[in-house]
């Protein structure tokens, strides 16, 4: 059993985790086997997102002490873990998504992205976000098609002249 003092620590800790994380997602692991508990950490922490598991009342004092209003986990039915991701906002909720699908234990319960309040539906559409790098990618990608076509048509009048020419001195 945690002291008083102990908790004080552990929701200020908290607080300043959620705080720094772009996005929070809460999983109902209940009936999770320890082998799978295991698997699904590592995923997570290969992906740089820190799992977390806290009573229930003290993720709702460390929400409302981050400034994040209107969450009530207390009431939520099942063991309610963390997923705080730093690095990639999808991170976390794509690892999950795809974990429960596997793994009909694990179930999102919502989440926060910044300062936002999200629930299950929510999460699991942002899990379908394509990540960061995938995104720059068809930027990049669509930035640089009509460049592409512009140089294939340039070419493609090129190739014709070298052609017609061709003709002529072939004929020649």
């Amino acid at each position: 059993m945690l002291t008083r003092n102990q908790k004080h620590e552990l929701v200020k800790e908290l607080t300043e985790k959620i705080k720094a994380a772009k996005s929070v997602v809460f999983v109902d692991f209940k009936g999770l086997k320890v082998k799978d508990a295991t698997i699904l950490k590592r995923s997570l922490r290969a992906a740089g997102v820190e799992y977390v598991v806290v009573r229930k009342t003290l993720i709702d004092i460390a929400l409302k002490n981050a400034g994040i209003e209107g969450a009530n986990i207390a009431k939520v039915e099942g063991q309610v873990a963390l997923s705080l991701s730093n690095l990639d906002e999808v991170a976390a909720a794509k690892i999950i998504d795809t974990f429960a699908k596997t793994n009909e234990n694990v179930k999102m319960l919502g989440g926060v992205l910044g300062t936002q309040l999200m629930n299950a539906d929510e999460v699991k559409a942002l899990a379908k976000v394509p990540s960061k790098e995938q995104l720059l990618g068809q930027l990049v990608g669509t930035l640089n098609a009509p460049i592409s076509g512009f140089v294939n048509v340039l070419a493609g009048n090129l190739r014709g002249l070298v052609q017609v020419l061709n003709a002529i001195s072939e004929v020649k």
